[in-house]
């Protein structure tokens, strides 16, 4: 029976009923399971996204170690120095630690990027083709710019949409008075934008339907919670 599907529709599937069932939890039950099961939801979305991405190579391989390293001392260097991001503090809930960072944070910064690196590639190409045609500059040039800069953009307002969430739920917290600062979202384009131009020029398939649609069931996933959870 399964192998009247794609692996791509069955990894969408897959989201969707993990994601609902906590989207319903976190809602509708005051039993703490549906928050503690993050790290659950997070490794199995970063599994399917591999799973799923057409013809693994080394660089893909090493962009995923690139990225977790980047990602995962970006924010080491954040929480304890502040440097980056701002004044914040990770909880428990999202697993075993290392320098006070989750370990999965790593996993979360991969998410992010490859996600919208896929989205905007895919989403993008027919216009880049159609601009580079009118106006006779090169695909590849353009391809490049809007991947980076767009999908750095379209990670910053994933972050965005996710950040008043994750406080609520008690990922993480930030000093003072608590306000997210705009210096976070600073460092995330500027993060974003270093990861994306490797993701670009990197030597590996740009093309995953499944990273799309998990992105979006991500963002209604945060948005729902953001608009409801009390």
């Amino acid at each position: 029976m399964l192998k009247k599907f794609s692996t791509y529709q069955i990894a969408t599937g897959v989201a969707i009923f993990f994601h609902t069932i906590g989207l319903v939890g976190m809602l509708f039950s005051e039993n703490n399971f549906f928050i503690q099961s993050t790290p659950f939801n997070l490794l199995l979305s970063f599994l399917l996204l591999v799973w799923t991405h057409p013809e693994k190579n080394k660089s893909f391989y090493l962009f995923i170690g690139i990225v977790f390293i980047i990602g995962f001392f970006s924010e080491v260097v954040g929480v304890n120095t502040g440097l980056l991001f701002g004044d914040y503090r990770y909880s428990t809930v999202l697993g075993i630690q290392l320098f006070q960072v989750p370990l999965l944070i790593a996993v979360n910064w991969f998410i992010i990027i490859y996600c919208s690196g896929i989205s905007t590639h895919s989403l993008l190409n027919k216009v880049i083709k159609r601009v580079a045609n009118d106006y006779n500059e090169p695909s590849l040039k353009l391809k490049a710019i809007s991947v980076i800069f767009d999908g750095a953009s379209l990670a910053v307002l994933f972050d965005w949409l996710m950040e008043p969430v994750a406080i609520k739920l008690n990922f993480w917290t930030w000093g003072g008075d608590g306000a997210i600062p705009l210096y976070n979202y600073i460092c995330w384009l500027l993060i974003s934008i270093l990861l994306l131009t490797v993701f670009n020029f990197f030597k590996f398939r740009k093309e995953n339907k499944f990273a799309v649609n998990l992105l979006l069931i991500q963002a209604l996933f945060f948005l729902i919670l953001r608009t409801f959870l009390k």
